[in-house]
């Protein structure tokens, strides 16, 4: 299928993109022991939290929102996150660059510019992130696919130990996904898939570049137009083709029935980058309009 763009160039064909950025980018899950933590609010982290369905472990951190503990019959909406050990502690973040999400969450709350809200930040292992984050394999990197496995992961295993442990709102109303890069790919395609478990979605710089667009040509195949909520934006110096694939994925998106503005808010941030800076400069105005 050829996909078509509906901004002033079409983007490439998906086969002539050069070896993606994210091929530099060597994450891990360890800490990072030469730099001091840099956690704001009350955060919980639980090691080791294992996987009989990924046949894994990671460690899953939980930010929790000013007044959790002391307003004891309050029950709060989640935010799902990828790349977790990215989101709230310099020593744990990729390259010691956090997106202070926990600094960002917190400030909105107080100043009742959001809802409260917990964020959980799911650690990726490093070695099974292209894996778990990509819902095909790409013929051409010779590697992904296992979307559909950690979407199961994040429905039956994290769902439900987040639930048990905390006070949550369950329903889909209450409950989002999101992520950056490629954790913004899986984070979409997730969420469109499961929306009777997922109503709210953060998708920064997707990777929708990825096997020949797949992305696009999957919300193409959607039977139905969801309620979700969706946040999708895009820097501008983010690579020579993914900023024209996120256009188009934006267009498939309001033609399958989402309203810019609505229930569909797209960003182009001019000279934004690909990096966790970038996406936590902007965190804030994803949060707002997911949380307002």
């Amino acid at each position: 299928m050829t996909i078509a763009a509906e901004d002033d160039q079409s983007p490439p064909d998906p086969t002539e993109i050069p070896a993606p950025e994210y091929k530099k980018r060597k994450h891990s899950h360890r800490r990072n022991r030469a730099v001091r933590h840099t956690l704001t609010g009350e955060t919980r982290l639980h090691t080791g939290f294992r996987s009989r369905i990924l046949g894994n472990e990671r460690n899953i951190i939980v930010y929790l929102p000013p007044g959790y503990s002391a307003e004891i019959e309050m029950r709060y909406p989640v935010l799902y996150m990828q790349d977790g050990q990215n989101l709230f502690d310099k020593a744990t973040a990729f390259g010691g660059v956090e997106w202070g999400l926990d600094e960002t969450a917190q400030r909105l709350i107080i100043e009742d510019r959001i809802e409260p809200l917990i964020i959980v930040g799911i650690y990726n292992t490093g070695e099974h992130r292209i894996e778990e984050y990509t819902p095909t394999r790409d013929a051409r990197l010779k590697k992904g696919g296992g979307a559909d496995r950690y979407g199961q992961f994040l429905i039956e295993e994290v769902k439900p130990f987040i639930d048990e442990r905390y006070r949550t709102l369950t329903d889909p109303d209450n409950t989002g996904l999101g992520g950056s890069s490629l954790g913004g790919l899986v984070s979409l395609y997730v969420g469109l898939k499961h929306p009777s478990v997922f109503g709210r979605l953060m998708v920064m710089s997707p990777s929708a570049w990825w096997d020949k667009a797949m992305i696009i040509n999957f919300i193409t195949s959607l039977k139905a137009k969801s309620s979700t909520r969706i946040w999708l934006d895009i820097g501008t110096l983010e690579g020579k083709f993914t900023p024209h694939y996120v256009r188009t994925l934006r267009d498939q998106l309001v033609r399958s029935g989402w309203r810019l503005t609505d229930d569909l808010h797209f960003l182009e941030v001019e000279n934004g980058e690909h990096n966790e800076k970038a996406w936590g400069a902007r965190a804030d105005q994803a949060l707002e309009f997911l949380y307002r």
